[in-house]
């Protein structure tokens, strides 16, 4: 429903705003220009004739997620600001990318819509907002206005990302060739999707990464891939940090499920993760692994493994303690106490609202959905990674995780990255995790 829980309806109050602000050519003291607790404003640019601001604005409310949209201020000579219009009033998808036509009619953007990244376009005055192809397959970026040409960063599960030209039918035209020589004679074949219906009436999308040499007259492992956020999904493109194509490489089918609280799908089904952040989630998770495993006979459902980090982490340890579905788990920056990571995280404000409140106050979830709750339940040979610098999953909750492994004897290895983040970014570190990994999933999935 579009009703929220009602012990968080004050706390958005007190999140951190955006607005725009104005500074002299000369220099001097920055002055805010917008202000107010309704609605946060970033990423503000101009028409060619300079009469209207156009800019990315999100309301503040009692939900923990909000769609993005496009606000159109006129813009005096005066220089103060007329009145907010959301010029995409009524379109169910995040917005990016604002570019503007040289003749201010046409407001071009770019939105996620179910695992791919697509371009937009509408008039300047608001109405209907429509797909340049709304086949197109892969994720645009950095999209910008080159004269009259439309010109982004694209890339898909099978293509590496290059600078390309968009006509205005959203046909690409490549502009660069960076990366395509660095990928010639690697075997990356397309992300194949499906969707089916989730216990609780919901239409689900997934992908599938297939390995190099794929047969399918063969039987594959499972491994299941699980995105962060959770106001995230698994997109039509690799990942520098957490890559599908590099996971299937020994040998596996990797299955990459949007759940509920992913973004691509409508406001309402992102809004549904509010008040069951990690329950509905994970029953998910195994539905699609069950509908994968009915409809791609290549895949062999007697070895599944999981993997996931961040969010994708949290739901791991969700999976540890509710399911013994999987031979083996991989979570990078997980929590397993929602209480200890909401007290000690970077960014706290959105999970009083995600669940029902502060955690001293009377929302179950605190406890009902929390894996400590049910550590009892550990039984699943686990490797855990962390960064030692994150601040957004502080090395705590591993080290908890980790202690619960020891005390219920499950086969377990920790990796603790003393330079590392949220994220494994160095070269030489990143390469030993993938390493690591690999050799854990070979150890209980190769035949």
């Amino acid at each position: 429903t579009e009703d929220a829980p009602s012990a968080a309806s004050d706390v958005y109050k007190r999140q951190v705003m955006y607005h725009l602000y104005r500074v002299g050519l000369d220099g001097g003291e920055p002055e805010a220009f917008t202000g107010g607790t309704d609605w946060s404003r970033t990423g503000p640019q101009f028409s060619d004739n300079g009469k209207k601001l156009y800019c990315e604005i999100n309301p503040a409310n009692e939900f923990v997620y909000n769609l993005s949209a496009v606000g159109r201020f006129d813009w005096p000579e005066s220089g103060g600001l007329g009145e907010l219009t959301v010029i995409t009033e009524g379109f169910d998808r995040s917005v990016n990318d604002i570019e503007i036509s040289e003749n201010g009619r046409t407001v071009y953007l770019t939105a996620a819509d179910a695992g791919r990244t697509r371009i937009y376009r509408l008039s300047s005055n608001g109405g209907n907002v429509t797909a340049l192809n709304p086949e197109s397959r892969g994720v645009y970026g950095g999209l910008q206005l080159a004269g009259r040409n439309l010109v982004a960063r694209w890339e898909s599960s099978a293509v590496p990302a290059e600078i390309v030209r968009v006509d205005r039918h959203g046909n690409n035209t490549a502009l660069s060739s960076f990366n395509t020589e660095r990928v010639k004679g690697l075997d990356r074949p397309a992300f194949r999707e499906f969707w089916f219906e989730s216990s609780k009436g919901r239409r689900i999308h997934s992908w599938l990464a297939l390995p190099p040499g794929f047969d399918e007259n063969r039987k594959y492992p499972l491994v299941l891939q699980i995105h962060g956020g959770p106001f995230s999904s698994s997109m039509d493109a690799g990942h520098v940090r957490w890559d599908a194509t590099l996971l299937a490489a020994p040998g596996y089918v990797v299955l990459m499920t949007d759940y509920t609280g992913s973004v691509g799908y409508g406001q309402q089904f992102s809004r549904n993760i509010q008040g069951d952040p990690l329950k509905t989630p994970g029953e998910e998770l195994i539905e699609a692994a069950n509908a994968a495993i009915a409809q791609f006979p290549f895949i062999d459902g007697s070895r599944q493994a999981a993997t996931g980090a961040s969010y994708g982490g949290h739901l791991i340890n969700w999976l540890q303690v509710t399911t013994t579905n999987f031979k083996t788990l991989v979570g990078h920056a997980g929590l397993v106490d929602l209480e200890g990571q909401y007290s000690s995280s970077d960014t706290i404000f959105h999970r009083e609202i995600m669940n029902g409140g502060p955690a001293w106050g009377d929302s179950p979830v605190w406890r009902e959905q929390s894996p400590a709750t049910y550590a009892g339940n550990f039984s699943t040979p686990i490797m855990l990674t962390i960064g030692e610098k994150d601040f957004r999953v502080p090395v705590n909750q591993t080290i908890a995780a980790w202690s619960y492994v020891q005390r219920m004897q499950v086969p377990g290895r920790l990796l603790v990255f003393h330079d590392a983040n949220h994220w494994i970014m160095k070269g030489a570190e990143a390469k030993y995790f993938w390493e690591e990994v690999h050799a854990w999933l070979g150890k209980y999935l190769q035949d």
